[in-house]
């Protein structure tokens, strides 16, 4: 392999003409002979047994070429790109420029890390929230608790929303019973609507014994055969329920929790609620500093950069689908979407991405920040810990160079946080005349509207070497269903 040509190219590429001799030519067609003339068959041979020169006769002489050519190329545009000591980062373009019995050349263009100017990097601000829990905050953390523990109890008045009514139902069409229409005591919660419209609102003030028929229309949006018909329902009443709560009291903490007082509980939940918030008005903080990062420095990210970038998100997205029993092009027709508009939509993601990694790479570069074989060290036994690993095992799955690439990123990170500072939080807008108030009423409502896309990649952290410990582990299979609405959907008690 031989370098004859270097030429920078605008979008930090770089233009390779890459020369293969001769010798290394021949050797490589010879090998494309000898593992494709098992499947050759000219007349006077028996199959796989023509000489080569018979064969280049008769089909020429470059039919083994592509084979040699894809046999050598990787290799020898790997040998240039180390010898010119280029910082490939997106793939390359080829093309063959000559090919012959002396040998090939091809030229590669190659994106190589682009030049960053740093803008400010140290001083950068940004507002954080402070972390606020209120007891109406706690009285919605404790809702849940308070379903799980409450109890249906048989009443004798008339039943009203909100009640559970216990019925038997059979639906008829034209006087005559429809597919899906038909339950026994089948509990619904009135008001929830989970029947049609109508339904539930005429059972309200039915009582346990009750006949009713009820005359309704199925929506034009529901299941073909029933789309926009008038049916009728016969309902029987079995049993009227009241949801009854349960007492806020320490009882109450003791049976849905591991305290032994009320107080204790809500304590307990004001202080995991306040850490989640505190954690995401950190997250938020962080994230408002890298932006500003991203947004002072100058750069031109490559294409090929870019693209390297998606694939590595629809990898992640196709393997956490696959985590949880999904087939991600099933997954993908489901939302209406397909790989093509997947990564459409991943792109403006990928690319801020990219910049972050350059910024923090730069960051890294002018503050002279390393990381030590000691610190590396530490890293990888944090994984196996984390993963209940050997560290050998970890090793032999975590690239050592990959480790600290990732490593330097989160000291660069950590360097622009350390010099960042909170700003004071912009005073609220002042409440609205009624005249502008009106004025907004007046205006129609954008509606915003999301594309499904990959989760993002956090890339100041070493979440991709985690990722590779990861996959030594077997995932945990969850499994999804979809269900199709039938006339009344049933639901366990």
């Amino acid at each position: 392999m031989t370098v004859t040509n270097v030429e920078k190219k605008e979008n930090s590429t770089v233009e390779l003409t890459i020369q293969v001799g001769a010798e290394a030519f021949e050797a490589a067609v010879q090998k494309a002979y000898l593992k494709n003339r098992a499947s050759i068959s000219i007349p006077g041979f028996r199959k796989g047994k023509a000489p080569r020169a018979i064969v280049e006769k008769l089909y020429g002489a470059s039919i083994f070429y592509e084979d040699a050519i894809n046999e050598l190329y990787p290799s020898a545009y790997a040998e240039a790109v180390a010898e010119q000591k280029l910082d490939e980062v997106g793939y390359p373009k080829m093309e063959i420029v000559t090919v012959g019995k002396e040998g090939f050349t091809f030229k590669a263009v190659v994106s190589v890390r682009p030049e960053v100017k740093l803008g400010t990097y140290k001083g950068l601000s940004a507002p954080k929230t402070v972390a606020k829990v209120t007891e109406k905050d706690i009285n919605e953390e404790l809702t849940p608790y308070v379903a799980r523990a409450t109890r249906l109890v048989a009443v004798k008045r008339k039943a009203k929303k909100g009640d559970t009514a216990v019925i038997d139902f059979e639906g008829f069409m034209d006087g005559k019973p429809f597919e899906g229409g038909k339950g026994e005591n089948y509990s619904l919660e009135l008001g929830s609507g989970s029947f049609i419209p109508g339904f539930e609102e005429q059972l309200i003030g039915a009582k346990a014994g009750e006949e009713k028929e009820l005359n309704l229309t199925f929506p034009e949006e529901y299941v073909a055969d029933l789309a926009g018909k008038d049916v009728v329902f016969k309902v029987k009443v079995n049993e009227v329920k009241e949801a009854v709560k349960p007492e806020l009291d320490d009882e109450f903490a003791k049976d849905v929790s591991e305290f032994d007082t009320l107080e204790a509980f809500k304590k307990d939940l004001a202080d995991k609620l306040t850490a989640k918030r505190t954690e995401a008005a950190q997250r938020d903080y962080e994230q408002a500093i890298i932006d500003q990062l991203i947004e002072k420095m100058t750069v031109t990210v490559p294409e090929t950069m870019v693209d390297v970038q998606v694939d590595r998100m629809m990898d992640d997205f196709a393997n956490r689908i696959a985590a949880q029993g999904m087939d991600v092009n099933q997954y993908l027709q489901m939302m209406g979407m397909n790989a093509d508009m997947m990564r459409m939509s991943a792109r403006p993601n990928a690319e801020k991405q990219v910049k972050v990694e350059l910024a923090l790479d730069a960051v890294a570069a002018a503050e002279k920040l390393e990381v030590s074989d000691e610190e590396a060290e530490a890293e990888l036994q944090r994984l196996a810990d984390q993963y209940s690993m050997e560290l050998d095992k970890v090793k032999s799955i975590v690239p050592a160079e990959e480790l600290k690439k990732d490593l330097l990123k989160k000291k660069a990170s950590d360097f622009v946080f350390a010099n960042a500072k909170v700003k004071a939080a912009a005073k609220k807008a002042a409440p609205k005349t009624e005249e502008s108030a009106e004025a907004a009423e007046e205006k129609p409502a954008t509606k915003k509207t999301t594309a499904a896309k990959p989760a993002a990649k956090k890339t100041t952290t070493t979440k991709k070497t985690a990722a590779k410990a990861d996959e030594a582990k077997p995932a945990a299979k969850k499994t999804t269903t979809t269900a199709k609405k039938p006339a009344a959907k049933k639901t366990e008690e």
